[in-house]
């Protein structure tokens, strides 16, 4: 059984996590949810991925971070 473990606001991991090279190349980077949400929480991540301009979507148990600021289409 997993303890339960607030989400720390001064906490490297949001840096860690965005510091991967596919922020510098405008590429995706993806995270399981339950990390992002044990570690920083859901609205501190989305604030981040907010403030950088860049797109979130989330799928499957991960978010995946679109690391560029252009617009977004859709196309099925």
């Amino acid at each position: 059984m997993q303890h339960y473990r607030p989400p720390t606001r001064h906490s490297g991991w949001i840096d860690a996590a965005f510091s991967a090279r596919a922020i510098a190349e405008g590429g995706i980077i993806r995270r399981a949810v339950r990390d992002v949400e044990r570690e920083v929480g859901r609205d501190a991540f989305l604030r981040e991925v907010r403030r950088r301009g860049f797109h979130l979507i989330e799928c499957g148990g991960l978010f995946i971070v679109i690391c560029n600021p252009g617009h977004l289409q859709f196309h099925c």
